[in-house]
């Protein structure tokens, strides 16, 4: 068996059952493993720490599959551990027809995401949509699919690994047809009784931001007979909440007229009436200083950015970024005006993220209460010894 052992004290993270290795920890290799293959990680007494996947190029030098010694790593292993994902979701999950399947690191399953659509139609088809993401997961990628097709009974499988740290690990983005049949150009699903179109080939990670299901919920429990404005929109998921919430108007920011196209067929697929959306094809900061200069006003306003800092080398022009659509997000409010604002980045953490988001409300003049703090739903389960999982942080503020 190809070995790592690590350098003297390295050993503490894989103690608290921290799943990453990473290569400055390394003292030696034993045995020429290919990306991919399966090591054991041992301390520099010779202790057993870990099975982990190699991957030669990543600075996360191993990711670990179990720190169980007595556990092999084989397709048992595979059909074990997405058995186990899904029994969790079916167990906690309802109302939906998007669902994360897979969570990587939160699921045994370090580099792997796996999304589940239902369409809302008579075919009721079914569409699992996967990220390989590191080499294990990618070693491994005939029997992950065998186990997901077996254990949820959906014969359609697509990869979207055109993510750039496939290039961290030495692989090439890929898409294509993994199982069954191509995926339809047009994908209905019904999350908490509204329709979402998802563009499973070509839409944003695989299709749909499945993430802020619970948070959608939430913008329509709170949107009745408000103005609302949602930025960086997408598709129109808070929007579409918004108005199943029963918005009096939602204006929707986005710089892609594709995603708008989109957004303005879901409105249509749901019935809603079309004159209560606005969708603005424009860049989101300079609409929302626009929008304060004209005297506009929202009663809820809805931030969801992309990810302004993908790693920390980024982190300070990521936060300029944030407090910047902040700003003027709370100028933009009326009092008792209520605010959803998140971070995607997992270089920000929430204590980073709420310390600038109260600056922001310092410099606007405003007092804001914090009433929730949001992220992902359950089935982006996190680990406690993995923080690095809770990459959604969020906020929902109310100004005096």
């Amino acid at each position: 068996m190809n070995t790592i052992t690590l350098k003297p004290a390295k050993d503490k993270s894989l103690a608290r059952r921290h799943p990453w290795v990473y290569a400055n920890a390394i003292e030696h290799v034993d045995g020429k493993p290919a990306p991919g293959a399966t090591v054991v990680v041992r301390a520099r007494d010779g202790r057993f720490l870990a099975r982990a996947a190699y991957s030669p190029q990543s600075q996360i030098r191993a990711r670990v599959w179990s720190f169980d010694e007595a556990e092999p790593v084989d397709h048992a292993f595979f059909k074990r551990r997405v058995q186990r994902a899904i029994a969790h979701r079916e167990a906690m999950i309802r109302d939906t027809g998007a669902t994360r399947l897979i969570f990587g690191e939160a699921d045994g399953l370090p580099g792997l995401i796996v999304d589940y659509y239902v369409a809302d139609d008579a075919s009721k088809r079914g569409q699992l949509v996967c990220q390989f993401m590191a080499t294990g997961v990618e070693a491994w990628k005939e029997a992950i699919v065998a186990a997901l097709v077996a254990a949820t009974g959906c014969p359609n499988v697509y990869e979207r690994s055109d993510v750039s740290i496939r290039q961290k690990e030495g692989l090439e983005q890929i898409t294509g047809v993994l199982a069954g049949d191509p995926p339809p150009e047009t994908l209905i699903a019904n999350e908490c009784g509204v329709r979402y179109h998802v563009d499973v080939k070509n839409g944003h990670k695989t299709g749909f931001y499945v993430d802020q299901r619970d948070n959608r919920v939430l913008v329509a429990q709170y949107a009745r007979e408000r103005d609302v404005l949602n930025c960086f929109c997408y598709t129109g998921g808070f929007s579409l909440a918004a108005l199943k919430g029963g918005a009096r108007r939602v204006v929707s920011i986005d710089s892609s007229g594709e995603a708008l196209a989109l957004a303005q067929q879901n409105v249509l697929a749901n019935g809603f009436d079309p004159e209560r959306a606005q969708w603005l094809d424009a860049d989101a900061f300079k609409t929302l200083r626009r929008l304060h200069d004209e005297g506009e006003r929202f009663d809820l306003i809805v931030l969801d950015p992309p990810k302004f800092a993908p790693s920390r080398e980024h982190v300070d022009r990521a936060a300029r970024a944030y407090k910047d659509i902040n700003l003027t997000g709370f100028k933009l409010l009326r009092p008792g005006g209520l605010l959803f604002t998140y971070s995607c980045s997992g270089a920000i953490d929430a204590d980073l993220f709420q310390k600038i988001v109260a600056g922001a409300a310092a410099d606007a003049k405003v007092d804001a209460r914090i009433l929730k703090r949001l992220g992902a739903g359950v089935d982006h389960p996190l680990l406690t010894a993995f923080p690095e999982g809770e990459y959604l942080k969020g906020l929902l503020l109310q100004i005096a």
